[in-house]
């Protein structure tokens, strides 16, 4: 299901998957995105921006009570379950340096835990059937959706270093 390792990656000798029993999560929704493979999905907002191609964000029916008080042109952080990615590969070989890294220094969703998260743009809102149309998403159609929070520049700002 998950393809080869890179050389120079470590995998777990166990599945994290397997001692998923203590978050207790539940999907909130899930996304409609133009990717159908893994192939055809980009590696980052940056490159799903570049395409031109929006996505949406469908809310389950017992949630859409929660997207009271957004607004089109707002942003979002969109916290989201990779669930096509490996949990098993703790260092990793990326493309995009030479040899192994360690996942935790990594945005990718190969994971133990197989979240991603993206700040998207709101470009509108359709509050009686859930439908949240945003900018762009780097992630297959069918994601579930974990979490959505407002993004605020007052708070997510990264403080400068003197």
């Amino acid at each position: 299901m998950f393809g080869e390792s890179r050389p120079g990656e470590v995998i777990l000798d166990f599945d994290p998957a397997e001692r998923a029993n203590d978050a207790g999560l539940v999907f909130i929704g899930k996304v409609h995105s133009p990717w159908k493979t893994r192939k055809q999905c980009p590696r980052n907002l940056v490159t799903a921006r570049e395409t031109g191609k929006g996505a949406t964000i469908e809310f389950f029916k017992e949630y859409r009570q929660g997207l009271k008080g957004l607004e089109t042109g707002g942003w979002l952080v969109a916290i989201y379950w990779m669930n096509h990615s490996r949990r098993d590969i703790i260092l990793q070989s990326p493309h995009h340096i030479e040899g192994n890294c360690g996942v935790f220094a990594l945005r990718s969703p190969v994971r133990p835990n197989p979240i991603a998260m993206g700040t998207v743009k709101i470009l509108a809102i359709d509050h009686p059937t859930g439908m949240v149309e945003i900018d762009a998403i780097d992630c297959l159609d069918g994601t579930p959706i974990i979490d959505v929070k407002p993004w605020m520049s007052g708070i997510e700002g990264v403080p400068c270093e003197k």
